[in-house]
């Protein structure tokens, strides 16, 4: 089986040339006006989350961050045979070790600046590729279950579930749990890293650079709904797209409903390298929608007609963006002052990129 990995096509990489510099001002000036009409539909990418510590796949130049990177496909990891167990025990322990990591990470400003957007109604809704969970933790406060599931969207799967090949569900932080009992001598080594504040580098999806590690005592356990069902079933994957893996019709359909149901399409942190993210811009630009790209660095829409492009981080600029459009309530509502107050700012060190074979995120 052949499986490509999305890349933004050589050719634009090639032909990238500086785009035209923008003051920090006149950046904000430009995406407030754009905004402000409102029924503005948002896609963001792993650019979003980088103030927040979690690595973007591409620097700002728009290639792999490593030149070697080479991700685990989903008919690795779906493999029944020894040949998946194998990449299964691999997956399962570098994500063992680098979820906590994940999972305790905190929202940045740039995910609060979008949330009181949301929350003031000029976001009506948001697709996120990214599995981290940061949008939704930004507005749980003041959202109901219900409001976030019908206006934001996971594309490509979340972190935080586990389900096995047969279909049963599992929240991850329990799995985690499941895994810790399986291997009482790496939760004892987890330990040790959290009491000692070393954490080792963790990637995008979650996972962590281990060198010089053995992975064939990880026991990824069985599923144990399918236990009950006296089925023995120990392939499980987190609840993520991997590359070679296609997202549901449910959630295409969704995400192109989530289109056309907004005036304007706005773009942020994203190289739009994988298709499903890129075909919503296509879909917008076929509706005549009017679209902008906040985006360091070259990406794959660039040159395409109807496309307004500002090379900045979203970090820099988004609160500024949110006191524009929202006048006098970013300063009057209490909601809105306190997002506008809220974000770390904590991108991670710059360091070479991991080798190891991993998962889409």
């Amino acid at each position: 089986m052949r499986v490509s990995v999305p890349t933004i096509p050589a050719a634009l990489l090639r032909s990238a040339t500086a785009t035209q510099t923008i003051s920090p001002a006149a950046a904000v000036d430009r995406i407030a006006a754009f905004l402000a009409p409102g029924n503005v539909a948002v896609v963001t990418g792993a650019g979003v989350s980088v103030d927040s510590g979690i690595r973007a796949y591409r620097g700002d130049k728009g290639r792999y961050l490593n030149p070697n990177y080479k991700p685990i496909f989903y008919h690795e990891l779906m493999d029944s045979t020894e040949r998946g167990a194998s990449f299964r025990r691999r997956y399962w322990l570098r994500s063992y070790l680098g979820y906590p990591p994940v999972r305790d990470t905190l929202p940045n400003t740039t995910h609060f600046a979008l949330a009181a957007l949301q929350y003031a109604s000029t976001v009506n809704r948001l697709v996120t590729q990214n599995v981290d969970g940061l949008h939704h933790k930004a507005i749980a406060h003041v959202w109901s279950d219900a409001q976030m599931q019908q206006r934001i969207l996971e594309l490509h799967g979340t972190l935080h579930k586990v389900h096995c090949s047969r279909g049963h569900a599992t929240d991850r932080d329990t799995f985690q749990d499941y895994l810790s009992r399986a291997n009482p001598q790496w939760k004892a080594f987890a330990d040790e890293l959290e009491e000692s504040g070393r954490q080792p580098r963790t990637n995008p999806d979650g996972d962590v650079v281990l060198e010089g590690v053995r992975y064939d005592d990880f026991v990824v356990p069985d599923c144990p709904s399918c236990l009950a069902e006296h089925y023995r079933n120990s392939v499980q994957k987190p609840e993520v797209i991997f590359f070679g893996e296609s997202i549901s019709k449910e959630t295409k359909d969704r995400s192109f409903e989530d289109i056309e149901c907004c005036d304007r399409l706005f773009l942020l942190g994203t190289t739009l390298a994988t298709f499903s993210a890129f075909r919503l811009l296509k879909h917008a630009l076929e509706l005549k929608k009017p679209v902008l790209l906040l985006n360091l660095g070259p990406t794959r829409a660039d040159g395409l007609p109807g496309i307004d492009k500002i090379e900045l981080a979203s970090g820099t600029i988004m609160r500024d963006v949110v006191r524009a459009v929202l006048g006098s309530v970013a300063s009057t509502d209490p909601v809105v002052q306190h997002m506008l107050q809220s974000g770390i700012v904590k991108p991670p060190p710059e360091d070479d990129d991991d080798i190891a074979p991993r998962a889409t995120g």
